[in-house]
């Protein structure tokens, strides 16, 4: 097991940490090349279990024999850096919530055909930028069943370490994607696309005309303006949440979890 204490920022081996953008380290040109940062021994587990192998461990020196043990008996070729609290507070910009970070290799991307051969429910997310809300809509759909998620490539990248922890390592449960296209090009793998949008025609979420069909893709908009006219036009259902106290709408993360909830394979 290589420790490798350090108490400056200058050491090559953790820029992974702090020194690289959430786009150097996502490396679009060479995605095969990119990797991402996972926080907290559960969520580094989880991600292990799905097949994401870890480049290196960044932790306090008391997780190397503690709540880290396991992991880096498991790779023990795998360099673990440690230092003080407040050297790795200056590294990362933040407090180590859990006290252990991964920086860990990315995967090659499941072809969207592929991706969506046998699902029933899918989630779309168009546009939301919100790395929280990524990593609340992964949970719900990973808790209630939901096949697949799909994205736009205007929404942020799911591996981003923010989304990661919100999701609580979700993201690496729920198969997902991009979608290269239009959203409603999702109708010729078989899908009835369900607009989440308040307009003169929304249906409700509970109308049983939903619960019937066999595949349907769930699209969520952005955070601010929603989803986009021409994707509401051409979406099969236009839905809305039923709400009270004239309440017209709610955070795309909730939202998702109650659509998901409703509309989940029975």
């Amino acid at each position: 097991m290589p420790v490798i204490h350090i108490d400056s920022l200058d050491h090559s081996g953790v820029k992974p940490y702090g020194a690289l953008t959430e786009a150097q380290l996502r490396n679009r040109l060479e995605p095969e090349k990119g990797i991402f940062i996972a926080e907290s021994p559960k969520v580094i587990r989880v991600a292990i279990a799905a097949g994401y192998e870890p480049i290196s461990l960044l932790c306090e020196e008391r997780h190397i024999t503690g709540d880290a043990a396991d992991i880096i008996a498991a790779y023990p070729d795998m360099p673990v850096y440690t230092a003080s609290r407040p050297v790795l507070a200056s590294l990362t910009g933040y407090t180590l919530t859990r006290g252990v970070l991964a920086a860990m290799h990315r995967k090659p991307f499941q072809p969207l055909e592929e991706l969506l051969r046998d699902a029933g429910r899918v989630v779309v997310i168009d546009s939301v930028v919100d790395t929280t809300n990524i990593g609340a809509i992964f949970r719900s759909a990973a808790a209630l069943g939901i096949d697949a998620v799909v994205l736009t490539r205007s929404s942020c990248d799911p591996l981003n370490r923010r989304a990661v922890r919100v999701s609580m390592g979700t993201i690496f449960q729920v198969p997902w994607g991009w979608l290269d296209g239009e959203v409603n090009t999702l109708k010729e793998y078989g899908f009835k696309t369900v607009a989440m949008a308040l307009t003169d025609k929304s249906v409700s979420l509970d109308d049983p005309r939903l619960k019937a069909e066999p595949r349907l893709a769930i699209v969520m908009g952005t955070e601010g303006d929603g989803l986009a006219s021409k994707t509401i036009e051409e979406a099969d259902y236009t839905v809305r949440i039923p709400m009270a106290h004239g309440v017209d709408s709610l955070n795309v993360a909730a939202a998702a979890a109650v659509a998901c909830w409703e509309l989940r394979s029975r």
